[in-house]
């Protein structure tokens, strides 16, 4: 699986995104044909404290996945992507076995 991670507007340090590339390995478990994860991280600006925006756009053969969480922390928000897009692969994986 290829991994691409674009940060908006700013840097993101090479520890968040070494986080965010084993998190998303993990997501071959559960389709073992994922062809591109493409993850951006963006920061919007408001005053809110939950301002750290996670999207994630996944490529499988046939279709593309995606999920775009918000949190306080790239790292919450890169869970609740994960997540979503983990049911996301379920749900194709459980309808191509029918």
């Amino acid at each position: 699986m290829n991994i691409i991670i674009t940060s908006i507007h700013f840097t993101a340090d090479s520890k968040l995104e070494k986080l965010l590339e084993n998190k998303i390995s993990k997501l071959s478990q559960f389709h073992d044909s994922i062809i591109t994860a493409n993850v951006y991280l963006k920061i919007e600006k408001n005053q809110d404290s939950d301002n750290k925006i996670t999207e994630i756009k996944l490529d499988i053969p046939g279709s593309e996945l995606f999920a775009k969480k918000q949190s306080n922390s790239f790292e919450k928000a890169a869970d609740s992507t994960i997540e979503a897009l983990k049911k996301q692969l379920l749900k194709v994986k459980e309808k191509q076995k029918k």
